[in-house]
């Protein structure tokens, strides 16, 4: 369902527009027609996600937020060939997905390295079953460790980096495959406020970098606002597309833009749509017995 009663009013300035019509020129790298998903509790039929379409064009950088329980990671996991969908498909290039292939990577929230493998162990180790020699295989890590920014680091383990630095390994990982899609279930919400930022700021530079489409799932909004070139709302389970929108905010992205009124806009129009004013529960005061002196208040 597409949303006609809060319009995002935001002039979109010449280069903007022009960035976003090339990405729309592009070729599809992602389709998903008509998808469903069920899952069967103790309860009955419970509906996750129901009849979602959608596209993705070629080094693309979209996101998919929506109100907690509406089916985001669900959604990805299909696309990562994690989980089968009750009804639909998901194309890659043309080709249905069946299950988990190279044309897809997968950065989780969790830290997901093998604790007893190095970094360029870690990275390396995808190549290496995929039939890669290590030598070869090790090369190419390097390469890869050199972009993301963790040149020095290569003989470490997990357990010596910060959270940060973990999920660049993890991002390299993914990416050395060579896959046409990076998928990402909210990978920096374990990271505190400092991190999450620096690591999205990476997380651009290497986009800007590397032939590679990005989904990217949040909860935040400001995060999805100033990753992405447009932006999936999906309405309260089951999922259901409320709306696509494109974000009119200016490349090369700063955290600087986030006070900016085309940023603001658009954040406050998502934060609409997820949560309507006249849906806000009305919040009680809780009853509490007072265990202070009358007359030391703090308010």
């Amino acid at each position: 369902m597409i949303a006609q009663d809060t319009p995002l009013a935001v002039e979109i300035d010449p280069a903007t527009r022009s960035r976003l019509d090339r990405m729309h020129q592009r070729e599809e790298v992602l389709e998903v027609r008509s998808l469903g998903k069920v899952f069967e509790s103790a309860q009955g039929p419970v509906e996750a996600l129901q009849n979602l379409s959608f596209s993705v064009h070629r080094r693309e950088f979209l996101s998919v937020v929506g109100a907690s329980g509406c089916g985001k990671s669900t959604l990805v996991r299909i696309l990562a060939g994690l989980e089968a969908a009750t009804s639909g498909e998901v194309l890659v290039d043309g080709k249905p997905v069946n299950g988990p292939g190279r044309d897809r990577g997968m950065v989780f929230q969790g830290y997901t390295l093998f604790p007893w493998l190095t970094v360029e162990r870690n990275i390396a180790f995808g190549l290496e079953m995929a039939g890669r020699g290590r030598p070869s295989a090790l090369e190419q890590a390097r390469e890869w460790i050199d972009l993301v920014g963790l040149k020095g680091f290569e003989e470490k383990y997990p357990h010596q980096l910060s959270g940060g630095m973990r999920q660049r390994v993890a991002i390299a990982r993914s990416l050395a495959a060579g896959p046409r899609v990076l998928l990402m279930d909210e990978p920096f919400g374990a990271l505190d406020a400092q991190t999450r930022a620096q690591m999205q700021a990476h997380l651009l530079q290497i986009w800007k970098n590397v032939d590679i489409t990005v989904v990217f799932i949040t909860h935040d909004l400001d995060e999805a606002v100033f990753l992405s070139d447009r932006i999936l709302v999906l309405d309260p389970r089951p999922g259901r597309i409320r709306e696509h929108l494109e974000v009119p905010v200016s490349r090369p992205r700063s955290h600087g833009q986030v006070l900016t009124p085309p940023f603001q806009a658009v954040r406050s129009h998502i934060e609409r749509l997820i949560h309507p004013p006249q849906q806000v529960p009305h919040v009680d005061r809780i009853p509490m017995i007072r265990m202070t002196v009358v007359g030391d208040e703090v308010e």
